[in-house]
């Protein structure tokens, strides 16, 4: 557990920020008309500076990306005209060619014999894919009736439930010492038949709230998930074909999926500032439950059905980790509603901080049964 100099430093400038803010915020520090903007910079200066701390840190590393989309998130909502246009263009229109940048990557990062490998663990992936189509959506059914959410907004909370595993579970599943071949095969296979279940759960479960265009959202996921994966296929069976295909295109395309998550929850939060600002905390407390019920449920049908400790925590984690970005693109470009895109925002950097706790805690927690490649094997 080393902490360099660097993360030292950027840790103590991140306090002094934050107390700053605390001052300039509740006026016990004069500072004029331009209180709200030092408030503002001072915030999202030490979001930054807390995350660039955390890349130092091994024990806080796994969060340093949760803490890069809080910075995002902060700016967006100090600063939400900067996230909402660039002179004439709209940044939104972004989402999308975004959402299909981050399936490529993935796609560049599988190979046939990630979906091959279903045929040599059926078991564990049909158990897997269940839970994650029935737990999820009617999870989040239940929490936007219970919590009294109307319209757009209790249909985005329905639809982050309806979503597939999400990219980053084949991290955290690598960390937690899971099946990551199992993680990998599992995310590939939800996200395959997501086309089909993710419209058909939103007509169900969501239908009563707004109208849900089910070919329309069919279409969209196959142009915005499956065709992106297919091409990104391709190009890594080229890579590897010519001997091309190295670590440092994993890094690379890693790098871009974090960024481009980043902006893509920046732009939305701008887009539903005032709305989230009303109904942030009811989200923060759905985003919660939701997730540890993915956790726990994934985890109990897992173990209802005999499957070992290192598979167990595989599907807990492929269970509770969705695709809030395919979400996200799903809201603003399918369902024309922003407020719909509020829980996407909001749940996925939740589920990343909580993957990441699990996973550190399940990871000095090592199962006897756990394959002996798990440790060994990269997530892809």
């Amino acid at each position: 557990m080393k902490t360099n100099s660097f993360s030292v430093i950027c840790a103590v400038g991140s306090l002094f920020l934050f107390l700053a803010s605390i001052l300039s915020a509740t006026g016990w520090v004069d500072v004029g008309e331009v209180g709200l903007s030092l408030t503002g910079v001072t915030c999202v200066v030490a979001c930054g500076c807390l995350a660039l701390a955390s890349f130092g840190s091994t024990r806080f590393q796994g969060f340093a990306f949760s803490l890069w989309v809080g910075t995002f998130v902060v700016a967006a909502l100090f600063y939400p005209d900067r996230f909402q246009r660039v002179g004439d263009f709209e940044l939104k229109t972004l989402i999308v060619p975004l959402i299909q940048i981050i399936m490529f990557g993935m796609g560049a990062m599988l190979s046939l014999a990630d979906f091959q490998r279903v045929l040599t663990m059926p078991r564990a992936v049909v158990i897997g894919l269940v839970l994650q189509f029935s737990v999820m959506p009617l999870v989040g059914a239940g929490l936007a009736w219970g919590f009294g959410f109307q319209g757009e907004v209790a249909a985005g909370v329905v639809l982050i439930g309806s979503c597939p595993g999400g990219v980053a579970s084949n991290v955290m599943a690598f960390l937690s010492r899971g099946n990551v071949a199992l993680s990998v095969t599992m995310t590939a296979c939800s996200t395959i038949v997501s086309p089909l279940l993710t419209p058909l759960l939103m007509k169900l479960l969501a239908g009563q709230y707004i109208a849900i265009p089910v070919v329309t959202m069919m279409l969209s996921i196959i142009k915005l998930i499956i065709l992106p994966i297919v091409a990104g296929l391709v190009a890594n069976w080229i890579l590897r074909h010519y001997r091309l295909r190295g670590p440092w295109l994993d890094r690379l395309l890693s790098w871009l999926a974090m960024g481009a998550i980043c902006v893509i929850i920046a732009i939305i939060t701008s887009l539903s500032r005032d709305q989230l600002l009303s109904v942030g905390l009811a989200l923060v407390a759905a985003a919660i439950l939701h997730n540890g019920a993915g956790y726990v449920l994934g985890y109990g049908g897992a173990w209802v059905w005999g499957l070992d400790e290192s598979t167990r925590r595989t599907v807990a984690i492929e269970v509770g980790l969705q695709n809030g970005g395919m979400a996200s693109a799903l809201a603003v470009n399918t369902l024309q509603s922003a407020q719909a895109a509020m829980a996407p925002a909001i749940f996925g950097p939740w589920m990343n901080i909580s993957g990441s706790m699990l996973a550190s805690w399940w990871r000095v927690r090592p199962t006897e049964n756990a394959p002996a490649a798990t440790e060994q094997q990269q997530p892809a």
